[in-house]
C-alpha cells in the first residue's frame, strides 16, 4: 500500500512509512482556527500531513464587520463563498494545504442554530443521513489514512446541530472506513489508532477568565467591554478528563492570524477575542483533548496526538490486539 508524501517530500521520491497524518473534522470555516488553531499549525510545521474536512460553508453565520454585512443569509446570501475564501486565507496562516468541503463545496448547508427553521432546509446538514454524509469521510480517510483524528464530542461542544452532526458523521466514517464490506471502490480499509474530541480543562478556562476580567477593569487596555462566561466556551470539562495537552505556545502568532482571516466572525486582541455577541474570551495557544479511542501510555496527560502510534500502526491501520473500540475517559485505552 502507497503512502502521501510528507509536506515537502521531492517529487517522486519515496514517501516515509512513518509519515504522521492527522484528520480534523468541523463543522463551519473558524471552528478549526478557534478549537485546534494552533495544533494544526505545530503539526504542520514539523512536516505532518494535516488535513482538515469542514462539513458546511457557514452560510447562516452572523457578520460582524458593518462593510460585509451585506453578505448575510436575510441580505444577499453569499456568506457561504465568502466564508470559503476566509478557510483558505487562515489555512495559508496555519501552513496546512489539504482542506477538503465534505462531499465538495456547498454539498450540505449551514443548519442555524437548534430549533430554527433552518434546520429542516434542503440540504442543511443537521437533516442529512449520517451513513452518506459518512460515506464522503470514508473516502478521505481511505485515501489518506491518518493515524488520528479530531472532532467534537457528542454535544457538538455547545449543542450546535451542525457540530453533532459532525461529530456523529465522524465516529460514523472511523468505523466504516475500517469496514472491508463497505465501499471498496473508496479503497482499502483503514483503522485510525487514535480518536480525540476537543476540550478545555475548567480550571484553565476559569483562569484564563480571571485574567480577562482583570484587564477588561482597565479602561481602554482592550477593544472589548464585556466579558463571556466560562460555560460559553464549548468542551469545557473537569479536568480529569482531559487526556492530552498540545503546547502550541511557539504558534500562537499563527493562530491569531488564522482566527483574524475569518473577520466575518471573529474579532482578535491577542491573547482574547470575541464572536459576533462581542463579549470577549481567551484566546487559548495550549489546546487540550480527551483520546476517546486508541492506546496512550500510563501516567499524566499525553503531549503528542501521535504518542503511542508506532509502525506496526502505521502499516496496519490500526494497533495490534485490543484497539480503539475501547473508549472514553482515557481508560485503558
Amino acid at each position: 500500500m502507497s503512502d502521501l508524501p510528507s509536506p515537502g517530500t521531492p517529487p517522486g521520491a519515496p514517501p516515509s512509512r512513518l509519515a504522521r497524518r492527522l484528520l480534523l473534522v468541523h463543522a463551519h470555516p473558524d471552528d478549526e482556527s478557534i478549537n485546534n488553531g494552533a495544533t494544526m499549525a505545530r503539526y504542520a510545521a514539523e512536516g505532518a500531513h494535516v488535513t482538515l474536512v469542514t462539513c458546511t460553508l457557514g452560510e447562516e453565520g452572523e457578520v460582524i464587520p458593518p462593510g460585509l454585512a451585506h453578505l448575510a443569509p436575510d441580505r444577499d446570501g453569499t456568506l457561504g463563498p465568502y466564508r470559503a475564501g476566509e478557510l483558505t486565507g487562515a489555512m495559508k496562516e496555519l501552513g496546512v494545504t489539504d482542506h477538503r468541503f465534505l462531499g465538495g463545496q456547498g454539498r450540505y448547508r449551514d443548519s442555524g442554530m437548534m430549533g430554527t427553521e433552518q434546520n429542516a432546509r434542503p440540504g442543511a446538514f443537521w437533516a442529512a443521513d449520517v451513513d452518506e454524509a459518512a460515506s464522503h469521510l470514508v473516502a478521505v480517510i481511505r485515501e489518506v489514512r491518518p493515524q488520528v483524528l479530531v472532532t467534537y464530542d457528542p454535544d457538538g461542544g455547545y449543542g450546535h446541530p451542525d457540530h453533532i452532526q459532525a461529530h456523529r458523521v465522524a465516529m460514523r466514517a472511523v468505523d466504516l472506513a475500517a469496514d472491508p464490506g463497505f465501499a471498496a471502490e473508496t479503497g482499502a480499509p483503514w483503522r485510525i489508532a487514535k480518536v480525540y474530541w476537543n476540550r478545555v480543562p475548567r480550571s484553565v478556562a476559569v483562569a484564563g477568565f480571571a485574567r480577562l476580567r482583570e484587564e477588561l477593569a482597565e479602561p481602554g487596555r482592550l477593544p472589548f467591554t464585556r466579558a463571556a462566561a466560562v460555560t460559553d466556551v464549548p468542551g469545557v470539562v473537569d479536568d480529569e478528563v482531559v487526556t492530552t495537552a498540545i503546547d502550541g505556545t511557539a504558534h500562537a502568532a499563527a493562530k491569531a492570524a488564522a482566527m483574524r482571516a475569518h473577520a466575518t466572525q471573529i474579532a482578535v486582541a491577542e491573547p482574547y477575542f470575541a464572536l459576533s455577541n462581542d463579549l470577549a474570551q481567551p484566546l487559548f495557544t495550549t489546546e487540550y483533548y480527551e483520546l476517546v479511542r486508541g492506546r496512550r501510555p500510563e501516567g499524566g496527560r499525553e503531549t503528542d496526538l501521535f504518542e503511542g502510534v508506532d509502525a506496526a500502526q502505521d502499516e496496519g491501520g490500526g494497533a495490534p490486539g485490543k484497539m480503539a473500540d475501547e473508549a472514553r475517559n482515557g481508560a485503558a485505552l
